[in-house]
């Protein structure tokens, strides 16, 4: 009932201060205005990240600092300086994107570095508190092997970089980045339900609130995410999966988050060295010459983008039901 409690909650609240946002977007003028690449025909606000946000802190602290799932019946129970870790990391990932949020609003570009120290530092501070890799177990031998210490920063580093890079790549249409978030945390929570992981499910359920919020509004074009959204997704993502599934170590437990995210990940990675080999920077958005990403060369090839986002979604949805079917079975 717990969980049930804290999804609601999470939904309730991303549905009620979304229209506030949406308001305070136009008086302020924080919209996205149209380019000639992007073909929206009128300014739309970027707070969905904002919503999300406060739906997600609103929530952990009251069902993960306050409530805490009980230890004797979980064994992920979070410290209190992992908690403080989360909240401050999520702080950090949705100020940076909301900056460069601002910055689009008023047709700049946003400098890279600064994104890129702000989430490594975000990772790090995870990595301090023990929500990291540290090994995996031998399939062979059944023997446990522990990373030093500098590959499990180095690993955790990508990880957390790696998902906020990739979520972010995917929003460029309406519910798409959304929903391709939505599926793998329902996947996490399952896995971490199955695992007796009870901090992980509510951090799950929390996420799935605050994202199915914001898609009631994305979907009908009223908001959309911003950097600060998508970067928060894969920031919580990156949390959710290295506190839980990953501390299992095993080959199926490392497969089935990559299954869960495998759309945005090989899309991600497919474009980042396709970019590299035209010796042009990887982070780049796509231009109406030079499309890379997937969705946009559905919507190239003649599909509405409703019916690419439905295409891409089903793809992902098939990926995240094999996933929770080898949990299932392994």
């Amino acid at each position: 009932m717990i969980f049930l409690i804290a999804f609601l909650a999470a939904l309730g609240f991303s549905l009620a201060v979304m229209p506030l946002l949406i308001r305070l977007a136009a008086r302020f003028d924080f919209t996205d205005k149209p380019t000639e690449r992007k073909k929206h025909t009128v300014p739309i606000p970027l707070v969905g990240g904002t919503a999300m946000f406060l739906a997600f802190i609103v929530g952990f602290i009251i069902f993960v600092v306050f409530f805490n799932v009980d230890s004797a019946t979980y064994d992920d129970v979070l410290s209190t300086q992992a908690m403080a870790a989360v909240l401050a990391g999520a702080a950090m990932i949705w100020g940076i994107g909301l900056v460069d949020d601002y910055t689009k609003t008023r047709r700049r570009e946003f400098r890279i570095w600064p994104r890129i120290v702000v989430k490594i530092t975000a990772a790090s501070m995870a990595f301090a508190v023990g929500i990291r890799f540290t090994g995996f177990t031998n399939p062979f031998s059944g023997y446990y092997v522990t990373f030093p210490t500098g590959v499990q920063l180095v690993l955790t580093i990508l990880w957390f970089v790696g998902l906020i890079t990739v979520i972010n790549f995917m929003d460029g249409l309406d519910g798409l980045a959304g929903s391709l978030a939505l599926l793998p945390g329902c996947t996490l929570f399952l896995v971490a339900m199955q695992m007796g992981q009870g901090n992980s499910a509510i951090m799950s359920v929390l996420f799935l609130g605050t994202v199915a919020g914001f898609l009631n509004y994305n979907l009908r074009g009223k908001v959309w995410m911003g950097d600060s959204g998508s970067y928060l997704l894969g920031y919580l993502l990156a949390v959710i999966s290295l506190h839980g599934i990953f501390k299992q170590a095993t080959l199926i437990s490392i497969l089935i988050p990559m299954l869960a995210l495998a759309v945005p990940i090989i899309d991600g990675l497919r474009v980042v060295i396709r970019r590299i080999l035209a010796r042009k920077r990887p982070y780049e958005a796509d231009t109406s010459s030079d499309i890379t990403h997937i969705h946009y060369l559905l919507t190239k090839g003649g599909l509405k983008p409703k019916y690419a986002v439905a295409l891409i979604f089903l793809v992902s949805a098939c990926l995240n039901l094999t996933a929770i079917i080898i949990m299932l079975v392994a």
